[in-house]
């Protein structure tokens, strides 16, 4: 018997670790309003970060969440249900932690001699908050509220930088279209509840099943699809895509990692939660006439061939990653297009690692990216020709990530990206138009070798031009970037883990 029962709320833990670290950082703001103490500020922002990717992993690993293991918790219900702490959360806000960890480490030297510093490290912590309460949200009010919470702060980061016209421009984009797909998003949710009269997700999934939406067919239809809308803009896929570009290329390099990955696995866990929970496919079909389902198929297809096209013709290193960003959307949606009736675990599982993978490799990509606005470098691949020469650890972590990123072996990209395509294969049973996602999935990780090679041959075998100074070696920057590339590296040897990790909570969610 233990000795004190933690009450249930205390499985928000992770989320309310990053909400009291932004708490802290106000207070710091106030006491001291011009305060630029960079190592204060950044670390109570990463040991927040720490401390809750700690107690993530420690209750993921104590086997909250999964009601099947023995002496597990089982999946908690706080709210009378608003949220779920099951495998699922978990594993989401380890990713939003190790992200959030690698962006305030890096951000430590990007922002010497900038102002706002103090409000830069709290609207970080804040919309970490929002990402890591997300993942957990069972209620589409509270899905909503949450995923708000992550917005509005990304907002303001992405325009941080006022003396910059492009930050400010890009900021001002970002918040007119996230705007616009709020509106959308929350007339979808109204949509829903005209045609069930419930917001909560299983609740919806029982009227549904028990016949009380029948008579309301199109009304949710049109819902499901506003919903998908919403739900398409958090994770730049087509056609909602077109905000990433100018927000990723405008924002601080850090933010652009943030939002590019971070934001990207919040938009995924709302996919994966509504459409498995609230919209069980064996029942939605006879009530909508329609097979979601095959919209993620066409959006998959769409989204990652439109990505790897627009970002073979980028001259633009910083846009290159922005339309990469995008092309990888279309490879996690590849987990929602794979499920059926009978189920679907490994393709989910996939993409859920896909997604991980993705935390390590893309966030220290555009960090890279960072390091060379530290420098002062350009931003075309000219720009970076022969830095090599000068920066060769940072150039091979760089390198690294390209490839994981196209999916060469060794690296964790290969794999994750081999487990989707077996993943898409074996959904091809129960679903043929699988095998045109699975085509889809070689051809542009084909594609993708081309303009990342593009960046490698860059680096590492033109000459560097007579005319750039020495470069400087940022403690901060480095730090995340050695990180996120060694774990880029050694997650092959433990992709065990990570496998069982990512196929539980698929299992759970499905099951």
């Amino acid at each position: 018997m233990a000795i004190y029962q933690l009450p249930e709320w205390a499985a928000l833990a992770p989320a309310l670790i990053l909400a009291l670290t932004g708490l802290v950082l106000f207070l710091i703001d106030s006491i001291s309003p011009r305060s630029t103490d960079r190592t204060l500020l950044a670390g109570t922002a990463a040991v927040g970060a720490l401390a809750s990717l700690g107690v993530a992993v420690w209750f993921s690993a104590a086997g909250v969440g999964t009601p099947t293991i023995d002496g597990g918790e089982g999946v908690i219900e706080i709210f009378d249900g608003q949220f779920v702490v099951d495998q699922l959360a978990l594993y989401f806000m380890i990713v939003v932690a190790i992200v959030t960890a690698l962006i305030v480490v890096a951000s430590y030297d990007y922002l010497a001699g900038h102002t706002y510093q103090a409000e830069y490290y709290s609207l970080v912590i804040l919309a970490a908050t929002g990402m890591a309460t997300v993942a957990a949200a069972n209620s589409l009010v509270t899905i909503f509220i949450a995923l708000e919470l992550t917005s509005l702060p990304s907002y303001a980061l992405v325009a941080i930088l006022k003396d910059n016209r492009g930050s400010v421009e890009a900021g001002l984009k970002y918040f007119l279209i996230g705007a616009l797909s709020s509106a959308i998003f929350v007339y979808g949710i109204s949509l829903v509840y005209g045609a069930t009269g419930v917001l909560q997700l299983d609740s919806i999934a029982e009227v549904i099943a028990d016949g009380g939406a029948d008579g309301f067919g199109g009304l949710l239809g049109l819902g499901i699809l506003m919903l998908l809308g919403g739900i398409a803009f958090k994770t730049a896929s087509v056609p909602f895509h077109f905000w990433a570009p100018e927000a990723y290329e405008g924002a601080p390099a850090p933010i652009s990692a943030f939002l590019s990955s971070a934001s990207k696995a919040a938009g995924f866990v709302i996919a994966f939660r509504v459409f498995n929970v609230a919209f069980p496919l064996e029942e939605i079909g006879a009530v909508i006439g329609f097979d979601w389902t095959v919209a993620f198929v066409v959006l998959a297809i769409v989204t990652m061939t439109l990505g790897n096209f627009a970002a073979a013709t980028q001259e633009n290193v910083k846009r290159m990653l922005a339309y990469s960003s995008i092309g990888h959307a279309g490879y996690a949606l590849i987990g929602l297009a794979g499920l059926s009736a009978d189920g679907g675990e490994l393709v989910m599982g996939a993409a859920l690692m896909h997604l991980l993978v993705y935390g390590f490799m893309n966030t220290g990509a555009f960090l890279f990216v960072a390091l060379a606005e530290h420098w002062g470098v350009g931003r075309t691949f000219e720009d970076y020709n022969g830095l090599s020469t000068q920066a060769p650890v940072a150039c091979g972590a760089m390198a690294v990530f390209l490839f994981s990123l196209a999916g060469i072996p060794p690296f964790g990209g290969f794999f994750s990206k081999y487990f989707l395509f077996t993943g898409a294969l074996e959904a091809a049973t129960a679903n043929t138009a699988m095998l045109a996602v699975a085509a889809a999935l070689v051809v542009n990780s084909a594609l993708s070798l081309y303009y990342y090679s593009r960046l490698v041959k860059a680096l590492w075998i033109e000459d560097p031009p007579a005319t750039r100074d020495r470069l400087g070696q940022p403690t901060g920057l480095y730090a995340a970037i050695v990180v996120a590339a060694v774990m880029t590296i050694v997650i092959l040897p433990g992709f065990g883990p990570v496998v069982e990790a990512a196929t539980g909570a698929a299992e759970a969610l499905i099951n």
